[in-house]
């Protein structure tokens, strides 16, 4: 009995082992949050969208000067890559916050999406949805555009 309980006691300080070394990995990594505003309106609709690195290393190698991907929702997408010094453990430092705006013109359920890429390959993303409800373009406004009120007449 006591040799059971001694391999239960080893499987039980293996598995409390492991989850700690997971999240040591976690904090050389940022995390990426992504938020939209207004993340709902009528059409045509502005929208700033903004994406924060948060925690991790300040000198990330696979976030420092990334090609910058976002992908509207809307079957189109804008990629721009920045003009960096050579990447230097312990020097080089990350961006930690990307700022953009679109103005959706037609309504829908757009998922938008913002990837970090070293060439080809995606190192980091995030996404959020934005919620387009038809405008008084698209006949949304209940009516006619310009019609006389009550009060009008």
């Amino acid at each position: 009995m006591k040799t059971v309980a001694c391999i239960i006691l080893l499987a039980g300080s293996a598995a409390a082992i492991a989850p700690n070394d997971v999240r040591e990995d976690d904090k050389t990594k940022p995390s990426i949050t992504m938020r939209a505003s207004p993340s709902a309106g009528f059409s045509p609709l502005k929208v700033v969208i903004t994406v924060e690195l948060k925690g991790g290393s300040d000198d990330f190698a696979d976030y420092y000067c990334p090609t910058i991907e976002w992908v509207w929702g809307d079957d189109t997408r804008a990629e721009s890559t920045g003009d960096c010094d050579p990447y230097e453990a312990g020097k080089s430092q990350i961006q930690r916050r990307y700022t953009t705006s679109r103005i959706f013109q037609t309504s829908g359920n757009a998922k938008v999406e913002f990837r970090l890429k070293q060439k080809d390959k995606v190192v980091g993303s995030g996404s959020t949805r934005v919620n387009v409800r038809p405008g008084i373009r698209d006949d949304g406004g209940g009516g006619t555009c310009c019609a006389p009120s009550v009060n009008d007449r």
